[in-house]
């Protein structure tokens, strides 16, 4: 992601990160679950999902217990660059 005019986790706005982390740590949730699970409000959280999708770490599925509520998950190679970030950190 580094030294791409492509706007990575890093330019994201704080709301967004703490979404994306209460994702990584719960796996998938509703809007409503990362709203209790970040104590943001569902607007600040639907605005963060909205950039997390736009970037392209998040999907969204539709909720079968309620299908008026999608499920929100990291996508797979999104969580493994994460996990890559965070060691290429630990290593400098």
């Amino acid at each position: 992601m580094a030294g791409t005019d492509e706007e990575g986790l890093d330019d994201l706005p704080p709301s967004a990160k703490l979404v994306f982390k209460v994702l990584e740590y719960n796996g998938s949730l509703t809007q409503k679950g990362i709203v209790e699970e970040s104590m943001l409000s569902a607007r600040t959280v639907r605005y963060a999902l909205e950039r997390l999708e736009d970037i392209g770490v998040v999907d969204e599925d539709v909720y079968f217990a309620d299908a008026r509520q999608n499920l929100y998950q990291l996508d797979e190679t999104a969580l493994a660059e994460a996990d890559a970030d965070a060691a290429c950190v630990e290593c400098d």
